[in-house]
């Protein structure tokens, strides 16, 4: 395969190519390869597997997230949880840049959603937590 083309093929091939970078810290590559996946499915039939459209962009995502693209990495965030609204991955991701960012409540609906879905994912647990107590932190500080 030329290295410095996208796979040609079906979707599958592109998503599995995109998520061997992703592994391989090759992000560049696996965003431009995910975003080839995302246009194919667009392009496709309706009823694509919602789980890999919602992983490729939540993945993408993850990638704008480590460039501090942080609203590329919420809209890339939020289409994954519209293509799969039980996948509790993408919420956990938006809601660490809502905190980051300073939108308290907003940081705090996404991490309750995440523990509505899996009870059992901690660092939603632990993030809540920490949500609650930097919301309290800056009423008191009135800012």
């Amino acid at each position: 395969m030329d290295r410095g083309r996208a796979p040609e093929g079906s979707s599958e091939q592109l998503l599995s190519a995109a998520h061997a970078q992703f592994r391989e810290g090759r992000f560049e590559r696996a965003e431009e390869l995910y975003g080839r996946y995302l246009e194919h499915c667009a392009c496709s039939v309706p009823g694509k597997d919602s789980h890999d459209l919602a992983t490729a962009l939540n993945n993408r995502g993850q990638i704008k997230y480590l460039r501090v693209d942080f609203y590329e990495a919420m809209d890339d965030y939020t289409a994954a949880i519209e293509a799969k609204p039980d996948f509790e991955v993408p919420y956990y991701n938006r809601g660490l840049i809502l905190y980051r960012l300073g939108f308290f409540d907003e940081a705090m609906k996404d991490f309750k959603k995440v523990l509505e879905l899996n009870p059992n994912f901690e660092d939603a647990s632990l993030s809540l937590k920490q949500t609650i107590l930097d919301k309290e932190e800056k009423l008191k500080r009135n800012y």
